[in-house]
């Protein structure tokens, strides 16, 4: 069938995770020069439904905590449905930043050989407001990117070789990049924790202008794991370290110490 082709060609084959694995992260805000703990997250990857059929839902939930969640309070949910093959299904974020709630939806399916998303934006008691987008082209949300990455093979990789994919966010679809930054050793902060990375960033054109949006360093391993993140947020910069994982598919052989 013409509809099932579409989809065939956003297939990947996962290698990086399995039912069950849950990761865990502290997060650190960049206050008066100073960084501070400034709240949790965590990362799980199940194997359920998503209209009748096998899916795979990932969900990243954040929170700030103690002073940092005085001066500004973050409570994002993410929420993404693919198959087994891990092409995009559903996508949801809630984000409760400061005083604002927004929240963005992410409906994918695949007719007449092509990738259709039907998106819903709506900030505060605001009017939600809707938008499609129909391309010959594979769309992915935030967090199935993220776990498509995973099983990307980085082997033939060259220092800044560009990856471009469709982003849908919920008020439309553009044109991003992942840009491949190389190697690097990185040591897990507050710990002796050592890992071999790959890093990469998430870069958004804004303006004509490119913004680095998120640098993720990712273990040189099956697994893959984000183990540290630095991110460009509206209200400031942050990071996040990885403090502890479970229900991993593979060895981790890029752990050094």
């Amino acid at each position: 069938m013409v509809g099932q082709s579409a989809s065939a060609q956003c297939t990947a084959t996962n290698t990086a995770f399995k039912h069950g694995e849950t990761l865990y992260y502290d997060l650190y805000y960049n206050w008066k020069f100073v960084w501070i703990k400034a709240g949790t997250a965590t990362m799980s990857i199940t194997q359920t439904q998503y209209n009748g059929k096998p899916a795979y839902k990932t969900r990243l939930i954040t929170n700030t905590e103690g002073r940092v969640d005085k001066f500004f309070t973050m409570r994002d949910t993410l929420v993404s449905y693919t198959d087994l093959h891990l092409v995009p299904q559903y996508y949801y974020k809630g984000a409760y930043e400061g005083k604002t709630y927004r929240q963005e939806k992410v409906w994918y399916s695949y007719p007449h050989g092509k990738c259709n998303t039907k998106m819903r934006y709506q900030r505060d008691k605001n009017e939600p407001k809707w938008s499609t987008h129909s391309s010959t082209h594979c769309a992915y949300d935030m967090v199935s990117m993220l776990i498509r990455a995973r099983s990307f093979d980085p082997a033939k990789y060259k220092v800044g070789q560009r990856i471009k994919f469709l982003m849908a966010d919920g008020h439309g679809c553009e044109w991003q990049y992942i840009v491949y930054r190389g190697k690097s050793k990185f040591t897990i902060e507050n710990t002796n924790t050592t890992y071999k990375c790959l890093v990469f960033s998430f870069v958004e054109q804004e303006k004509g202008k490119e913004k680095e949006i998120v640098k993720f360093y990712i273990t040189d391993d099956n697994n893959h794991l984000p183990v540290r993140l630095d991110l460009n947020l509206n209200f400031g910069t942050a990071k996040a370290y990885l403090r502890g994982a479970k229900g991993l598919r593979n060895p981790q052989s890029a752990k050094v110490k």
